[in-house]
């Protein structure tokens, strides 16, 4: 397969996410309905945790199930291997954390300096201000930081793609990016729920740089594993993204228990986990 062609799958596999930002739009100030979106984006990120994890895991187990046979020089790669885990997902975590910090003070400064301002420096300011992502506002930057984790996920899921095709599976291939796609396009949904019926719709702009942040690194995952793989790496991206996903999950928990709806909350979170499942069963069936 050519080069052209492996990017292209890359693409298909990236650009599926798009079709569910459009629900960042709904209008509808429904508690019941808000919460149940909420619910369903927790479920998939934590099937997206479980399957960060699994993939990241699998270099390690590797490695230490060769390191108890005896094979020479397996023990530091283990440690090394280990060593990536752990500090990528610390990394992962604490810098969303550290991030969010910023922000919230950084909106207390300006809330404290808009108060001395005039109502027409105060717009002047805002309009300087206000991007395109809308990072000042709370549901804005939660959907900012899904996007984040799932394209350091999706990042890993490009490297599958473009390996398995530069060495001639093209019928896994082909499924990978069958599978992927499905995930993207539930992931599309979960990075824009938060902005649904939470005050100003999303502009087109702002769910397209969303999507890109989050389905772009397929496409460039897929150049890069056309030429390069290597378990380090893999890891890495994969620990990273399960850190950051661990830092959405517990803020999306947070918002759950403020509607106040605990069975929209686990009936929504089984859905989105579902979703997840069987999108992944397409990859197994496959052999992926």
């Amino acid at each position: 397969m050519s080069s052209g062609n492996i990017v292209v799958l890359g693409v298909i596999a990236g650009v599926t996410i798009f079709i569910g930002l459009p629900i960042g739009r709904l209008s509808s100030k429904s508690t019941s309905l808000r919460a149940a979106l909420n619910a369903v984006t927790i479920g998939i990120l934590l099937f997206l945790l479980w399957d960060v994890l699994t993939h990241a895991l699998e270099p390690l187990d590797a490695a230490l199930g060769a390191a108890s046979a005896g094979e020479p020089g397996e023990w530091l790669t283990f440690a090394v291997l280990a060593a990536v885990f752990f500090a990528a997902i610390a990394l992962g975590l604490l810098s969303l954390v550290a991030y969010d910090v910023w922000m919230l003070r950084r909106s207390a400064r300006q809330r404290e300096k808009s108060a001395r301002l005039t109502p027409a420096q105060i717009l002047d300011s805002q309009s300087v201000r206000r991007g395109p992502l809308r990072l000042h506002e709370p549901a804005s930057r939660l959907a900012f930081l899904i996007a984040m984790g799932i394209g350091l996920h999706n990042f890993s899921e490009g490297l599958a793609i473009g390996q398995s095709a530069a060495s001639g599976q093209l019928s896994l291939a082909v499924v990978l990016v069958v599978g992927f796609g499905l995930h993207n396009a539930t992931e599309g949904f979960g990075i824009t729920a938060p902005l649904a019926g939470s005050g100003d719709k999303p502009s087109w702009s702002q769910l397209l740089l969303l999507g890109i942040i989050g389905g772009g690194p397929t496409f460039f995952g897929t150049i890069l594993g056309q030429v390069f793989v290597n378990d380090l790496v893999s890891t890495a991206f994969l620990a990273l993204a399960a850190g950051s996903i661990i830092y959405v999950v517990l803020q999306l928990i947070a918002v759950a228990f403020k509607f106040g709806k605990q069975t929209h909350l686990y009936v929504g979170v089984l859905g989105g986990l579902f979703a997840g499942f069987s999108t992944d069963f397409i990859i197994a069936a496959a052999g992926g």
